[in-house]
């Protein structure tokens, strides 16, 4: 059985994308999933997403990481398959569809989706670090000279060692001025750091702001794929109307045999 699929990326994290409408992906083939996400013997990508049908919504995300293992929300992958249902003419300019985490709305043009994330009501601030859940579980903590750091060796240690085998994604911050960070960030299920992470940024923009190393309701969040921004409204240390807007490309398309 042989299946169409669509490459995309954000901010240089990057997905396979097919269109499972006709539900015969095999969704439990989880060693197939996670071949198709091998950059050596596959495609290549940080997941994998289906585009399924849903009522009542225009689609439905399924994520899985590179692993092979259905996960918990991604931003950037949100977005991607924002644009990737506008190239299938599913929808146009506005979208509402379903994930993991529930409802999420979108708008999209010129190779940009804005999409509206969950809210936060929970920011939990401890001595080194903030820990908030914004679609998936995010460790956040600020460190100095971030272009150094090994982000791999110290955010394998945290994912591990203090979040157990669930674990977390691991964000490092360093503020670059008011209202801009850069961001590097370690995720569970790819096992490494990539390039970018939507729900990591998002994470870090209401950390920051929690934490009061900045007051300004949109933040600009530089990861090593490119520039993201995310804004919120904030009340009573609740988030609301929380966007993550960036960059949404198709990067190639093409056909592959499960073997």
């Amino acid at each position: 059985m042989g299946f169409t699929f669509y490459k995309y990326q954000g901010t240089g994290n990057d997905f396979v994308m097919i269109d499972n409408r006709d539900g015969k992906f095999p969704k439990e083939d989880t060693d197939f999933v996670g071949k198709l996400c091998d950059r050596r013997f596959g495609i290549g990508a940080d997941g994998l997403i289906l585009l399924e049908e849903e009522r009542g919504y225009d689609f439905r995300m399924v994520y899985y990481n590179a692993d092979g293992n259905e996960s918990t929300m991604c931003g950037n992958g949100g977005r991607c398959i924002v644009a990737f249902a506008g190239l299938l003419g599913i929808v146009k300019d506005q979208t509402r569809f379903i994930a993991v985490d529930g409802e999420h709305k979108a708008s999209l043009g010129d190779e940009r989706v804005k999409l509206q994330m969950i809210d936060v009501d929970s920011v939990n601030v401890f001595d080194n670090y903030v820990f908030l859940n914004t679609g998936s579980p995010h460790h956040v903590q600020e460190v100095d000279d971030i272009d150094q750091f090994d982000v791999k060796l110290e955010g394998a240690k945290l994912r591990y060692g203090k979040y157990g085998e669930t674990g977390s994604n691991i964000n490092f911050v360093s503020k670059v001025d008011e209202d801009v960070f850069q961001v590097r960030t370690y995720e569970r299920g790819v096992e490494d750091e990539t390039f970018s992470c939507g729900t990591g940024v998002t994470a870090v923009a209401i950390a920051m702001h929690r934490t009061g190393k900045t007051k300004g309701n949109t933040v600009s969040l530089h990861t090593p794929g490119g520039v993201l921004k995310v804004s919120f409204e904030e009340k009573g240390g609740h988030y609301r109307n929380v966007f993550l807007e960036g960059p949404a490309k198709r990067v190639f398309s093409g056909d592959v045999d499960r073997e």
